[in-house]
């Protein structure tokens, strides 16, 4: 059966390796977690600590882009299938 950690337990552990007052691996083993698992876990927070300082804004913004393209595509997609329609009930004589 897996283990599964909290995020706070993870932060905390991760805090502790970036702050390199003790060994990675004496971390890992006080907590009972692999070395490996805490590697993994400090690769992440590494790659995604720009997302903290990301602003609201920027990111409702970019989201509100890609919605409308998605709906773009879809309007698109269903003016294709309504001609399609037309075309086949044209060709059938119904």
């Amino acid at each position: 059966m897996r283990k599964t950690y909290s995020s706070e337990f993870k932060a905390k552990l991760v805090m502790e390796v970036f702050k390199g007052e003790r060994l990675l691996n004496e971390i890992a083993s006080e907590n009972n977690v692999h070395p490996n698992m805490l590697t993994r876990w400090k690769s992440e927070a590494a790659n995604n600590l720009h997302v903290l300082f990301e602003n609201e804004n920027a990111k409702m913004r970019k989201q509100a882009k890609q919605y409308e393209a998605q709906i773009e595509e879809l309007y698109t997609q269903i003016g294709k299938l309504t001609a399609q329609y037309e075309w086949m009930k044209k060709k059938s004589g119904i």
